[in-house]
C-alpha cells in the first residue's frame, strides 16, 4: 500500500460491511491460523461513509502471528483491480489471532505510511474494529 488514495480516504465516519462479507472476512481469518490473515477491501465513498463492495482476500507473505506483509504483486493485482471496477481501496483488512482489535505499535507505524482506514478483528474477543491513524471508526454490518 503507498497511501496514494488516502487523503481522500482519511475523513471517513463510517465504513459498512455486509453480513456476507464479515462471513469471508472471518473465514479467511480462521484458514490462516495461526498467522495473521489479510486483505483488501474495494468500494464508494459518499458523505463520509464508505460501503464495501469488494473484498480482495491476500495472503500474508510473513507467514507471521504478529505481523502481516501484502506481496508487491497481490499489490499491483489491486491496483489492477481499481482501474477494472473503477472501485477504490476504503480500508485494509487483518487479523490479530492471539491479541485484541486494538492497532500494534507496528500497525501504527504502517498506518503513517498508508493511512487508509484499517479494520482489525480479534481472534480472541471476534470483534471489528476500524481505525486511522488519528481516530477509531465506526464499522456497521449488515
Amino acid at each position: 500500500m503507498d497511501g496514494r488514495h488516502s487523503r481522500n480516504w482519511i475523513r471517513l465516519e463510517k465504513i459498512i460491511i455486509t453480513e456476507q462479507q464479515k462471513q469471508i472476512l472471518l473465514d479467511h481469518a480462521e484458514n490462516e491460523k495461526p498467522n495473521e490473515s489479510c486483505a483488501i477491501l474495494f468500494g464508494t465513498e459518499n458523505e463520509n461513509i464508505a460501503n464495501v463492495e469488494k473484498i480482495f482476500l491476500t495472503k500474508n507473505i510473513e507467514e507471521s502471528p504478529l505481523n502481516f506483509t501484502i506481496s508487491p504483486e497481490q499489490r499491483l493485482e489491486a491496483d489492477k483491480i481499481e482501474r477494472e471496477t473503477g472501485l477504490k481501496i476504503v480500508a485494509i483488512f487483518h487479523s490479530h489471532p492471539n491479541s485484541e482489535a486494538e492497532p500494534s505499535n507496528t500497525d501504527r507505524k504502517f498506518m503513517e505510511l498508508n493511512p487508509e482506514v484499517w479494520i482489525i478483528f480479534s481472534g480472541i474477543s471476534k470483534q471489528f474494529r476500524s481505525f486511522t491513524l488519528e481516530k477509531e471508526i465506526l464499522i456497521e454490518i449488515n
